[in-house]
């Protein structure tokens, strides 16, 4: 009987909270902002873990917070070590995702629709 909830989904949302909280109490960099890790795909052997961070702002700040993390990978990837008992750690490679970005741009779409019916809707 196969496992709903693999050992790898396990190990991801254990790196993703430990990733947000040291993102959050550890780097001191001002260029980062207001970041959010929103999931972790781990590999199935462990070797690569793909961040998907959400970034408040522009795609510029995005771009600068993206080469802040990178730069800290290898500081984030040590504390979590400390944190985390694994014999390897992933790889940490971070990737800007704009999945709250496309789901508000959807949902003011939405929005707007059902306003040019309702609208319609009150001329007939």
């Amino acid at each position: 009987m196969a496992r709903d909830y693999s050992r790898t989904d396990r190990i991801a949302d254990q790196i993703q909270r430990e990733l947000a909280l040291l993102i959050q109490q550890e780097i001191r960099d001002p260029r980062l902002g207001m970041v959010t890790v929103s999931a972790v795909e781990l590999s199935r052997d462990l070797a690569v873990a793909k961040v998907f961070v959400s970034v408040l702002g522009d795609a510029e700040q995005a771009k600068t917070a993206l080469a802040v993390l990178k730069k800290a990978g290898g500081f984030l990837r040590h504390e979590l070590g400390r944190r985390m008992i694994m014999r390897v750690l992933p790889e940490l490679r971070f990737v800007h995702d704009t999945s709250t970005e496309r789901g508000s741009h959807l949902s003011a779409l939405i929005e707007q629709a059902v306003a040019n019916d309702r609208k319609e809707e009150s001329e007939d």
